[in-house]
């Protein structure tokens, strides 16, 4: 019997993409998927690996159904999109154009809407909450310019 070596690029990318310290936190993951039994990669079975991996990817917690999962990303998909309609960004086009492009300022998320986990729209939040309490600037700044204070001596 031939034993298949396995890959687990899957699970470091996925640590780099969310930041998570594999010093610190890989042993714990692994024993959190596996109830325990063990904090080696190796010792996963592949459905712990692949339900571990998926649950890393998507934002979904362990035992999660995807309906409460579904339920928790439109309720922050809903609490995002009320905070940006309040911006005056177009919400109520199909194809989400206007919300795109608001989202793929770097400054807001640097991702299509579509794309933001739950984690993210969260964190979205306290930012456009920041942005709706800046006061607005109401027409052109006056600039005033002495053209004789900064000519250049002849």
């Amino acid at each position: 019997m031939s034993k298949r070596k396995r890959n687990y690029s899957r699970f470091y990318a996925l640590a780099k993409e969310k930041h998570i310290d594999l010093e610190q936190h890989k042993e714990v993951l692994v024993s959190q998927f596996t109830d325990g039994r063990t904090s080696s990669l190796r010792e996963m079975t592949i459905a712990e690996y692949e339900d571990m991996c998926d649950c890393l990817q998507s934002g979904k917690q362990r035992g999660e159904s995807s309906e409460a999962y579904q339920a928790r990303l439109r309720k922050a998909r809903s609490a995002v999109l009320n905070r940006m309609q309040r911006l005056g960004v177009d919400t109520s086009d199909k194809t989400f154009a206007a919300v795109n492009k608001f989202c793929m300022n770097p400054r807001i998320s640097g991702k299509p809407f579509g794309l933001l986990t739950i984690d993210e729209l969260e964190a979205l939040i306290p930012k456009l909450e920041a942005i709706l309490r800046k006061p607005k600037v109401r027409g052109p700044i006056p600039i005033f310019f002495n053209p004789n204070r900064h000519q250049l001596p002849s």
